[in-house]
C-alpha cells in the first residue's frame, strides 16, 4: 500500500501532508497544510479540489473527451469510513490505523514519520575538495542513523554510485560529472522515512591545486591525546563583507570574483578546519547562514558540538562559533557577552564606564559597536582539567585603538571574576583560561602588553589613538599569567591595503605549556596571488594553530 505522510509540531494547530497519486495518466505529488481543528469532512473536500484540479489540468493538456468518472475521497480505519463530522486531530491522533482512499488507490497514513523539507546541493563543487548538502532541514530525523549515498553522472540519466555518507570529496575521476545526493531519513529508533534526493546544477571542476593549508595538514596528521590537545582560532571572512562591488573592486580586486564566492570559499576553509584535527575550534566573522547550513551540519558529522553567538545580541548576521571535539571534552557552560550592554549594567565595569561617559563622543561611540565575546567551559574527558575558552572579535577601524583597548580591558576583567566563579563551582579540578580571537591588534598596541605583562599604565598611547575621544587614568591590571601561543607572527592578516599580526591564542602558562606550534605560511605564499583571499587562501586572515599541553 502506498503511504501518506502527516507531520505535525505538537505545539502547533496544522499538519501538513503529503502524497503521491498515480494513475489514470496522472502522477503528481500533492502537499496540504490543514488545520487539525478542522472537520474530516473539510479535509476531504479540500484533498478532492485539488486532486480534481489537477487531472482537469492534465485532461486539457491531452485534449481528452473521456467521460469524467466522479472522484471518491475517503479517510478508514480498519476498512471502515471515518464519520465526516469528526476533527482531524480525533481521526489521525487516535490509536487506529488510518488510510486515505482516492478511488483505487489507498495509502496509510504515516503520522510524523522522518522526513526532509529542505535538500539542494552547492552551486560550486570542487575534486578534491568536501561537498555536503547547501541546505539540509529535516524533522522527526536522526542524521546519525540516517542514510546517505552519492552517485555521479555526465549526463543525469546513468548514474554510478560514488560513494556514501554525509560528506563526499569527489575525486578527479568525477570531473565534468554531475554528483546526486540521495537520502533516507531515519529517527531515533532507525525507522526510515520517504527518500529524497537532490542533484547538483553544475559538474565537479578540478581544484586550484594544492592550497597552502594542506601542506600546513602535514603537521596535523594525528589527532592529540592525553595529556595535549589542538586549539584553532580562525577569521574565516564573512561572505557579509565579502560579496560587493565594494569588496570585488576596492578590497579584494587581485581575487577572482569566483574566489570570493561563499560557495568557492568554504570548500577551502572547511577543508582546512577539518586537515588541522583540532580538539578546539575558535572561528570569527562566521555568517549565520553558513555557521546553519556549512559549519555546523558538516563538523558534527565528524564529532564536534558547538555554540554561535551572533554579535551585537543578533544585530549583525555574523559572529563568533565554538566548536570541540566531544570525544574529549564535554559542555560545562556557555555566556555571551555583548560590551556595549554589559559596560553600562555590571557593577564589574562600573568604575571604567564612570570615566568613559564622561566623555560624551566616547560614550556613543563604544555604545554604538556591536563587539562581542564568547566564554565557552569544557571539561576533559580524560583528566581533571577544565578550560574557560573565550573568543572575540574587536572593532577593526584604524583610530579605533582605544576602543579595541576598553573591550580588552573589559574582557579580561570579565574574565577573571568568571574563571574565579567556575574555580567555585569545580574546586576539585583545575581551571585553565585559554582567549582566542581577531584582536584587531598588533603586537605593540596596549592589549598585548596588558595581557603578557598584567598592567597597562593609564598614559598607554592607544588611549588617545582618536583625540576627541581620548580617556585616561584607566591603570589596568589583570591577574592571569597569559602569553601568545603561536607568538607574534609578522602577518596573520595579509591584505594589499593592511598586513600585520592581529589574531592570537592567549593561555594560561601556570598551567599550559606548546608543544607545537603549527608554522603559517610563508611570506612568498601570502603574495603569490597578491594577497589574501585567493583561490588558494579562502580568507583575509590565516588560522593559528598550536598543541597546547597540561602541565
Amino acid at each position: 500500500m502506498d503511504k501518506a505522510y502527516l507531520r505535525h509540531n505538537p505545539d502547533g494547530e496544522h499538519f501538513d501532508i503529503t502524497f503521491e497519486l498515480h494513475g489514470e495518466g496522472i502522477k503528481r505529488k500533492f502537499n496540504l497544510t490543514r488545520k487539525l481543528s478542522e472537520s474530516v469532512d473539510s479535509f476531504l473536500t479540500r484533498v478532492k479540489a485539488n486532486v480534481d484540479k489537477a487531472v482537469n489540468k492534465k485532461k486539457k493538456r491531452k485534449s481528452t473527451s473521456t467521460d469524467d468518472k466522479p472522484l471518491s475521497i475517503t479517510l478508514l480505519s480498519n476498512k471502515i469510513e471515518i464519520p465526516k463530522d469528526q476533527s482531524c486531530q480525533e481521526v489521525f491522533y487516535s490509536d487506529n490505523p488510518v488510510q486515505l482512499s482516492i478511488n483505487e488507490q489507498a495509502f496509510d497514513v504515516i503520522i510524523n514519520s522522518p522526513w526532509v523539507l529542505t535538500l539542494t546541493l552547492p552551486n560550486s563543487i570542487l575534486a578534491n575538495f568536501p561537498i555536503y548538502p547547501a541546505k539540509f532541514e529535516s524533522v522527526f530525523t536522526n542524521t546519525d542513523n540516517s542514510d546517505f549515498l552519492w552517485y555521479k553522472s555526465q549526463d543525469k540519466i546513468e548514474w554510478q554510485k560514488a560513494g556514501k555518507g554525509f560528506i563526499y570529496q569527489p575525486q578527479n575521476t568525477d570531473i565534468n560529472c554531475y554528483l546526486k545526493f540521495v537520502c533516507v531519513p531515519r529517527n531515533d529508533d532507525s525507522m526510515a522515512g520517504p527518500e529524497f534526493e537532490a542533484i547538483s546544477s553544475c559538474v565537479v571542476q578540478a581544484s586550484p591545486g594544492e592550497c597552502p593549508f594542506e601542506r600546513r595538514h602535514a603537521f596535523t596528521k594525528n589527532k592529540l591525546k592525553g595529556n595535549e590537545f589542538r586549539v584553532v582560532s580562525y577569521n574565516i571572512l564573512a561572505d557579509l563583507y565579502c560579496d560587493s562591488d565594494y569588496s570585488r573592486k576596492e578590497l579584494f580586486p587581485y581575487c577572482p570574483p569566483y574566489a570570493l564566492s561563499i560557495d568557492y570559499r568554504k570548500q577551502l576553509f572547511l577543508k582546512e578546519i577539518i586537515g588541522y584535527n583540532a580538539d578546539i575550534v575558535c572561528l570569527q566573522e562566521v555568517d549565520r547562514k553558513v555557521f546553519k547550513y556549512d559549519l555546523k551540519p558538516t563538523l558534527s558529522h565528524l564529532g564536534y558540538e558547538s555554540n554561535f553567538d551572533l554579535k551585537g545580541n543578533g544585530a549583525v548576521a555574523e559572529g563568533l562559533a565554538f566548536f570541540y571535539n566531544t570525544s574529549r571534552f564535554i559542555l560545562l557552560g556557555h555566556e555571551e557577552i555583548f560590551f556595549a550592554d554589559q559596560i553600562k549594567t555590571n557593577p564589574l565595569f562600573e568604575d571604567i564606564w564612570g570615566k568613559i561617559k564622561r566623555n560624551e563622543k566616547l560614550a556613543s561611540r563604544i555604545s554604538d559597536r556591536t563587539t562581542t565575546m564568547q566564554v565557552n567551559v569544557v571539561g576533559s574527558l580524560e583528566n581533571n582539567e577544565v578550560l574557560v575558552v573565550a573568543n572575540t572579535h574587536l572593532y577593526f577601524h584604524p583610530d579605533a585603538d582605544h576602543i579595541r583597548l576598553l573591550h580588552g580591558c573589559l574582557a579580561i576583567r570579565y574574565l577573571e571574576n568568571f574563571v574565579k566563579e567556575t574555580k567555585k563551582r569545580y574546586c576539585d579540578k583545575r581551571v585553565s583560561l585559554i582567549f582566542c580571537g581577531d584582536f584587531n591588534s598588533v603586537p605593540t598596541c596596549g592589549i598585548y602588553k596588558l595581557y603578557t605583562t598584567g598592567f597597562l599604565p593609564g598614559n598607554f598611547p592607544d588611549y588617545s589613538s582618536n583625540q576627541e575621544e581620548s580617556i585616561n587614568n584607566i591603570n589596568m591590571k589583570q591577574s592571569f599569567k597569559l602569553q601568545s601561543a603561536c607568538g607574534t607572527p609578522k602577518y596573520t592578516n595579509f591584505t594589499v591595503i593592511f598586513a600585520a599580526c592581529l589574531d592570537y591564542i592567549f593561555y594560561e602558562e601556570t598551567n599550559l605549556a606548546v608543544s607545537q606550534v603549527i608554522p603559517l605560511p610563508s611570506e612568498e605564499e601570502l603574495i603569490e596571488n597578491s594577497a589574501i583571499p585567493s583561490v588558494v587562501f579562502p580568507s583575509d586572515h590565516v588560522a593559528l594553530v598550536s598543541d597546547l599541553k597540561w602541565i
